[in-house]
């Protein structure tokens, strides 16, 4: 009988951060406290920016952003935004999404697999993922638990589950 496997990614649907930056930017339009203030979200290349007059207002469209991403059932582990910078009369605030899994968090997974997992599941980093493998179906739901129960400061999603 041949191994089950799944593979453990770190993605980001882009139509569906485009859609919430575009549901941010309508609020952001709509509503009273952000009016006469600068305030706008938009793409800047492949970073969002973010400017206001303020420092707390540009922290505002960054919460509204944030909330427009848990709606769309995006991590916000996967958001990482730097800190208002002031340029000019506006602040800005520029974020970033990340995807992939980084070599040293793949190896962190792997070796949290080995030690903690059930035995006989091997996990191999391949590129941004990882590919968990074993003879048990069960055992892969074991380690699937055992990632979902850790605090990992990046987005895992499980995929190609056979």
């Amino acid at each position: 009988m041949a191994d089950s496997s799944f593979d453990i990614v770190s993605k980001v649907e882009r139509q569906e951060v485009d859609n919430a930056l575009n549901q941010a930017a309508k609020e952001i339009s709509q509503r009273y406290d952000f009016k006469n203030v600068g305030a706008s979200i938009s793409w800047s290349g492949d970073k969002i920016l973010m400017q206001a007059n303020s420092e707390d207002r540009v922290k505002a469209i960054l919460d509204v952003f944030e909330s427009k991403l848990v709606k769309r059932g995006i991590s916000l582990k996967s958001l990482d935004a730097g800190e208002p910078q002031l340029s000019g009369k506006e602040y800005k605030i520029f974020a970033t999404i990340q995807e992939g899994i980084s070599q040293e968090n793949a190896k962190k997974v792997a070796k949290l697999i080995r030690d903690e997992g059930p035995k006989g599941v091997k996990a191999q980093v391949q590129g941004e993922e990882l590919r968990v493998s074993s003879k048990s179906r069960d055992d892969l739901q074991a380690v699937i638990a055992l990632l979902k129960g850790q605090d990992f400061d990046f987005a895992l999603q499980f995929v190609n589950y056979r």
